[in-house]
């Protein structure tokens, strides 16, 4: 690695130190932006990834993490060992990317981000002591999130093949899953396919709690709020032994009528209507 600046996004720059081969990887006091590119460059990366090593402010991971697309595709990471996260408390460092052959600076230009490296052989080997010194003494930080392969697999096997479809047909239309007016949260969204799908209450909140989405309690709190204003509508459906059942159903013909793609954002309308 000679070049003096790589890229002019965090895309372009993490791609070019992805394809040095690096064995691991230091990312050290990322951007909300560049925690977001890091995963999402590595999950959709082709080669071989280096071990992924990131260490970040927590309220600022926990407020990025808060995000389900960005979250899930996370969890996949930490579940095939590539990421880690651990949190540090000061914030002066500067963004890095470390590794044991180059130290790239992260500097913003405008809308630009450069990456400005050096392979100074001394620099090099003291920056990495110095990350791998703050990294062994950083706080393990949990992500509660399971991770998006997991969630597909189950939804296909324990739900249907058409729920999962349709959930991934929602996700694909959002740019962000944080429940906040800016993108449907995962129950909301794993409530919505459920009633398009007239699958049980009792089926879809047991998958969302035992795959680690929410506990059945929040799924009961989302399907009442969404019950409330007019998204969903459920019916009873009698069982052998016990009370009966809820299925779920979609009750406004806009939302009956739109295809899986355009389903968050007519649901996104009606809520702000």
């Amino acid at each position: 690695m000679t070049a003096n600046l790589l890229g002019t996004t965090v895309d372009g720059v993490l791609g070019e130190v992805f394809d040095e081969g690096p064995d691991d990887l230091f990312v050290v006091n990322p951007s909300a932006d560049t925690i977001e590119s890091v995963v999402e460059t590595a999950t959709y990366y082709e080669g071989d990834l280096p071990e992924i090593r990131m260490l970040a402010d927590e309220r600022l991971l926990k407020d990025v993490m808060d995000d389900f697309l960005v979250a899930s595709n996370t969890a996949d990471l930490i579940e095939a060992d590539t990421l880690s996260l651990r949190t540090v408390e000061d914030s002066t460092r500067s963004s890095l990317l470390v590794t044991e052959d180059a130290t790239v600076a992260l500097v913003a230009a405008g809308d630009d981000v450069g990456g400005l490296v050096t392979d100074d052989e001394e620099f090099v080997d003291a920056a990495y002591e110095a990350v791998e010194a703050d990294w062994e003494s950083a706080d393990e930080y949990t992500l509660r999130t399971p991770g998006i392969s997991r969630i597909r697999q189950t939804l296909d096997e324990d739900i249907s093949p058409e729920v999962e479809e349709d959930f991934e047909n929602v996700l694909a239309s959002l740019e962000t899953a944080r429940g906040d007016g800016d993108g449907l949260d995962e129950v909301t969204i794993s409530l919505l396919v459920a009633a398009r799908n007239r699958v049980l209450l009792y089926d879809i909140s047991k998958w969302g709690e035992d795959v680690g989405i929410a506990s059945k309690a929040t799924f009961s709190r989302t399907k009442t709020k969404l019950e409330d204003m007019g998204l969903i509508d459920t019916e009873k459906v009698p069982i052998d032994v016990g009370r009966p059942r809820l299925r779920l159903k979609l009750s406004d013909d806009r939302l009956q009528d739109a295809p899986p793609s355009e389903l968050a954002n007519v649901a996104q309308s009606i809520l702000a209507s």
